[in-house]
């Protein structure tokens, strides 16, 4: 999926650094929906380290999204669970939202799982916000019942829930590739 002005492409080691502002500046998002959530004000999500990154990095499963300049603006980190392809974090600079960049991120994952063998791709998000499990929605993406979670899924929703989320909040999806 193209988005003029923008490149969607694999990342480079030297740009890993970056990403965390990235996803800093875009959780700034969830601000205003701290209570609706069930997340305190002081409770922020906690970034993706640079180490795993790299090592994403490494593996070919981490993509960006570059301006017409090259500076990054958003990127797509995934983690292979199984027989899934897990999308472990979205983001896109605000200030380049509502561009396409998020779809275009996604169809990138969506082709790499494919090309790798993956049945699907799964992720968990929100359930009702709208930047959440309804634009997964609209891209494919189907909500799987708690009842039919897989153990791997199910660690996922441990995992979470250990960090304080509102799991009752939230979903895990899925999309077939």
């Amino acid at each position: 999926m193209l988005v003029p002005g923008y490149t969607i492409r694999l990342s480079r080691r030297s740009e890993v650094g970056a990403l965390p502002e990235i996803e800093r500046q875009a959780n700034q998002l969830f601000a205003s929906h701290t209570g609706d959530l069930g997340l305190r004000s002081e409770q922020a999500p906690a970034l993706s380290s640079v180490a795993a990154l790299r090592i994403a990095n490494d593996d070919g499963r981490l993509w960006v999204a570059a301006d017409s300049q090259g500076q990054l603006v958003g990127f797509a980190l995934v983690t292979e669970l199984g027989l899934f392809a897990h999308l472990e974090e979205l983001d896109v600079l605000p200030a380049h939202g509502r561009q396409g960049l998020g779809s275009a991120l996604l169809e990138a994952v969506c082709e790499w799982a494919y090309s790798r063998g993956f049945s699907a791709v799964t992720l968990s998000t929100f359930r009702d916000v709208a930047w959440n499990a309804p634009f997964y929605a609209r891209r494919g993406f189907v909500v799987i019942p708690p009842s039919e979670l897989p153990p791997e899924l199910l660690e996922i929703v441990s995992r979470e829930n250990q960090k304080g989320l509102r799991t009752d909040l939230r979903v895990i999806m899925q999309r077939e590739v």
